[in-house]
């Protein structure tokens, strides 16, 4: 088998001598895991930075293998971030998500525009946490676990949409989820529309708002946590006053 397709890298690990194991989000082939050969040399380590954009050449016997893959530089690489520690938990965080979320060798090309779309929105520290957010409810919808956030669930009203319920990820609208406010999980308007704008506390409710869903519908039902580098980036965000 074998096959050319565009990437992200999202981890790499040494193996044997001087090779590597690397994990790839690829855009057509969805997550994919092979050895590179001279991994660690100064070559092609950077490439194996994660969050680097690569072509990789993937080749095995069989698709059940491991296989092989050389790699080459795909115009995108994160050591212009390298300056910037909290584009960098982000892109930590996300490169760790969709390692630990998504299945092995299923095409989601919705998931490869998400991390692509933040990739991109990383050299821009206004901007690049709500897109994260974002990131996020992409992986969540790429697997089956979308927000439904068009229409309140108790009344059908697409006015003033304000909470989520956090069994059902349906929207709920202030006057129908006002008896049930504790209990329900804060939508923030630039979830609803790009237009939408960002106030204070915006960004925190979002991450809230998926990191619960991450964790009860893709990471508990593994017996995992959320990734530590997850974690890490709110922590970050709130060091930084930037939730």
């Amino acid at each position: 088998m074998e096959f050319e397709d565009d990437a992200f890298v999202l981890s790499a690990r040494s193996h044997g001598e001087n090779g590597a194991i690397a994990e790839l989000l690829t855009a057509d082939h969805g997550r994919y895991a092979a050895f590179v050969a001279g991994g660690t040399s100064r070559r092609v380590r950077p490439l194996l930075q994660p969050g680097t954009r690569v072509r990789a050449r993937f080749r095995s016997r069989t698709s059940e293998q491991l296989g092989s893959a050389s790699l080459e530089a795909g115009g995108g690489d994160p050591s212009d971030l390298f300056d910037d520690s909290l584009a960098l938990a982000g892109l930590a965080s996300a490169a760790s998500v969709a390692g630990g979320a998504l299945p092995e060798r299923e095409p989601q090309p919705g998931a490869f525009a998400a991390f692509e779309s933040l990739s991109g929105a990383l050299r821009h520290p206004d901007v690049w946490p709500a897109v994260y957010v974002r990131f996020e409810a992409g992986i969540l919808q790429a697997l089956g676990f979308g927000l439904d956030l068009s229409r309140c669930a108790a009344t059908g009203t697409t006015d003033d949409l304000v909470w989520v319920s956090p069994r059902t990820g349906r929207a709920v609208s202030r006057a129908a989820g006002e008896p049930y406010r504790d209990r329900l999980l804060v939508l923030p308007p630039f979830l609803l529309s790009a237009q939408g704008g960002l106030s204070a506390g915006d960004i925190g409710a979002g991450l809230r708002l998926t990191g619960h869903f991450l964790d009860t519908c893709l990471f508990a039902p593994l017996n995992r946590p959320l990734p530590p580098a997850r974690v890490w980036l709110y922590d970050r965000l709130a060091e930084a006053n930037r939730l």
